[in-house]
């Protein structure tokens, strides 16, 4: 009898303790955090550079290069992302939402994309290194320019001409022509209808550290950074749009 009792008492004392730790349990997942939702994919991200911030130095220092893109083409991005959220804009694709959008939303749109065809146009230095375009892109040029040399001061000239903030083009249509184009602020040739081929950034802020006022010395070194290889595909494949 007292055996029996004894296997009673430890019994309960077994059930009390399961029962205690199903207690527990249950307060614990009950009071565990909530897991944290991740947060919302911007609509449009940040485009990564080809080379390193100083690769191309000393055209373009790698001083200007951490305020240009890190700083302006950020702050073009985040305005442009408060903008299609509080207007609750759906387009995704850059290049269709500035050829449609107008304001604040073409402003930061335009320059976002004209930042990302000039950033992408670029090789890194090499001390006396000057490429020239070929294939069709250069046989483009040579039917409106007797030869390279005369393109380049063309284009040099008009740059030189833009007054204030703005951007310098080399572009074409679908035919296979092409055109030195000076747009305003963040002007592109897209919304008349025509592909950039080559984009120079005549703000200010692309040039003023390393050049100060000398924007003509600036528009003379950039060909020894620009990647002709990159300028052709765009050529070659205009019938398809913008390439990004």
């Amino acid at each position: 009898m007292r055996i029996r009792s004894l296997a009673l008492l430890l019994t309960g004392a077994l059930a009390i303790s399961s029962l205690s730790a199903q207690t527990k349990t249950t307060k614990a997942t009950a009071t565990a955090p909530a897991a944290t939702a991740e947060p919302a994919k911007p609509p449009f991200q940040l485009f990564a550079l080809p080379y390193a911030t100083d690769a191309l130095a000393p055209v373009i220092s790698q001083r200007t290069v951490k305020l240009h893109y890190g700083k302006h083409v950020v702050g073009y991005l985040d305005k442009l992302n408060k903008l299609v959220r509080e207007n609750d804009i759906k387009e995704r694709d850059l290049v269709r939402l500035v050829r449609f959008s107008s304001g604040a939303i073409f402003d930061n749109a335009g320059q976002l994309l004209n930042h990302l065809l000039y950033f992408k146009q670029f090789r890194p230095y090499e001390a006396g290194r000057v490429t020239e375009p070929q294939g069709a892109l250069r046989a483009a040029l040579l039917r409106s320019y007797k030869d390279f040399d005369a393109f380049k001061a063309d284009f040099e000239k008009a740059g030189g001409e833009i007054f204030g903030s703005g951007w310098l083009w080399l572009s074409t249509d679908e035919a296979g022509d092409i055109y030195v184009e000076k747009t305003s602020n963040a002007g592109t040739p897209v919304t008349r209808g025509r592909v950039p081929l080559l984009a120079i950034d005549i703000w200010e802020h692309a040039y003023y550290l390393d050049y100060e006022n000398r924007r003509a010395d600036h528009l003379r070194a950039i060909w020894q950074i620009i990647d002709w290889e990159v300028v052709g595909r765009r050529y070659e494949a205009r019938a398809k749009g913008v390439q990004l």
